[in-house]
């Protein structure tokens, strides 16, 4: 038993290893549609993530996530000033956000 007892010690440590490396923070916001018919927002998005479209003068966010649902699009990414400069973009366009989370 002494010998697994070792074995579970040294894979907690190496998994505490990996996460430490492999681990980043996300910040991610929810912008709602309500009653507005915007179905090419969520391809505007990813084309501005790939950097085929500039948007307003932001910065590219290159692992920029988006998931769209009916009645809401959620943005994510690990750039927070990026993530922030694309939610106030929003806002300033009468879109309501859950502010960056």
């Amino acid at each position: 038993m002494p010998d697994r007892d070792r074995h579970v010690v040294m894979t907690r440590k190496v998994t505490r290893e990996w996460i430490t490396r492999v681990a980043h923070a996300e910040y991610r916001f929810d912008v709602y549609l309500g009653t507005r018919e915007y179905r090419n927002l969520p391809n505007l998005l990813r084309s501005f993530r790939d950097g085929k479209v500039a948007v307003g003068g932001l910065p590219q966010i290159p692992d920029l996530g988006v998931l769209e649902t009916p009645d809401k699009i959620t943005v994510w990414s690990r750039d927070h000033s990026g993530i922030l400069a694309l939610q106030t973009w929003f806002e300033k366009r009468g879109f309501e956000t859950t502010g960056v989370w």
